[in-house]
């Protein structure tokens, strides 16, 4: 730093500032404006040494401090992340999971954006993240259409887009460079598999079940493949599917959902539940109508089936009113360190990466489904596993 040119900078400054004074008080207008003035000057003394004092102060680390800090900053991974929201307690989870995993201590810099369930405001935080020119975009879609135009722009500007939970349908599949999530259609294939065997297990005929399905946010990929699942197994086994309503993964939406298709059919032994917030949802509706929810079907009890498989779904299951509880895993910050580093190191990764997942019953009834010739085993569930779940 060169402190002569400083301190000339501050006298030059200073001897402006007093010269203008000085010519104001020509005046004479009044002896106390002079008084002012004269204290004003001495203030501006101490004020003008004090900036000196602290520009000095500022320059006395050394070069290579400086230099190091902002090699530091350099090399943190810049990544935006748009999360669609935070409706269940499954999308907190998951948040939380990918806040934890990509930290500066971990070599990342996040910039977090919650969309609050709108597409608009995740499009609008993907184009702000593409003009700050981030490292990597990290998306949480609402839905799954509408994202060619954005992600195009984010390609143009050479930023690529990893993927989580949800899906995309885009024209050119080279505009998500990765994704992490679920396989929602064999989420759904393991639920109606074990209703299959359960039923068949406890003598309940097809043409006995009445089925209504409180469906997840429409054009979400996890309601699409949980809805389809459902349908599919339906036309395949003769079951009565009454109703598929919508009811955005959330409690409240479930529970008024439940309550309406209560009032219009008397016959409900079966809700599948599209997630477990749902699920809570409609067994406060089924309680309030004096209804059980359990896996009694033959003496009045309605059966649940909820995804997701978090803490409070779980402890549903262990209460006995949640029959099945498909697990979808929200713990995918780790995956996702691994392949945001691999993506900018231009390293070896996956562009699909589906995360290990569970399902499990408080009955013993079913303890494994077959899909294609191969056995997913169905955990029995207990206080020691509740105790253990991390979300």
């Amino acid at each position: 730093m060169d402190f002569n040119k400083l301190n000339y900078d501050m006298k030059k400054n200073k001897n402006i500032i007093v010269n203008k004074i000085n010519y104001m008080t020509e005046d004479k207008r009044s002896i106390r404006i002079k008084s002012a003035v004269i204290r004003f000057k001495r203030g501006l003394s101490v004020v003008l040494a004090s900036a000196m004092l602290l520009s000095f102060l500022s320059g006395c680390g050394t070069k290579e401090e400086s230099t190091e800090s902002t090699a530091n900053k350099q090399e943190l991974i810049t990544v935006g992340f748009s999360q669609l929201g935070a409706e269940s307690d499954w999308r907190v989870a998951n948040t939380e999971s990918i806040k934890n995993s990509l930290t500066r201590q971990n070599g990342f810099e996040l910039m977090f954006d919650d969309a609050q369930q709108k597409q608009d405001k995740q499009l609008l935080a993907i184009r702000n993240f593409t003009q700050q020119e981030v490292d990597c975009i990290v998306l949480a879609p609402v839905m799954e259409t509408g994202w060619d135009t954005v992600l195009q722009e984010a390609k143009d500007a050479e930023i690529p887009v990893i993927v989580v939970d949800r899906q995309v349908k885009v024209t050119d599949t080279a505009l998500v460079t990765a994704w992490i999530g679920s396989d929602f259609s064999k989420e759904a294939k393991i639920a109606c598999e074990w209703l299959k065997s359960y039923t068949e297990a406890k003598g309940i005929k097809p043409e006995e079940l009445n089925i209504v399905d409180i469906q997840g946010t429409l054009g979400a990929t996890a309601q699409i493949g949980r809805s389809n699942g459902l349908m599919e197994s339906c036309g395949k086994n003769g079951w009565n599917l009454i109703a598929q309503v919508p009811a955005d993964y959330t409690q409240a939406k479930g529970k008024e959902v439940m309550q309406n298709l209560l009032a219009d059919h008397d016959d409900i032994n079966v809700v599948y539940c599209e997630n477990d917030n749902e699920a809570i949802g409609a067994i406060e509706a089924i309680e309030e109508a004096g209804k059980k929810a359990g896996t009694d079907i033959q003496n009045g009890e309605i059966l649940i089936i909820s995804f997701d498989a978090a803490h409070s779904g779980l402890s549903k299951v262990l209460e006995g009113k949640i029959a099945l509880d498909v697990e979808c895993n929200p713990l995918q910050g780790e995956e996702l360190e691994r392949i945001v580093k691999a993506v900018h190191e231009g390293t070896e990764y996956n562009k699909y990466t589906y995360v290990k997942e569970k399902a499990f019953a408080l009955d013993d009834t079913v303890t494994t489904v077959k899909l294609d010739d191969e056995e997913y085993e169905i955990t029995i569930l207990d206080q020691n596993l509740l105790d253990r779940r991390e979300y």
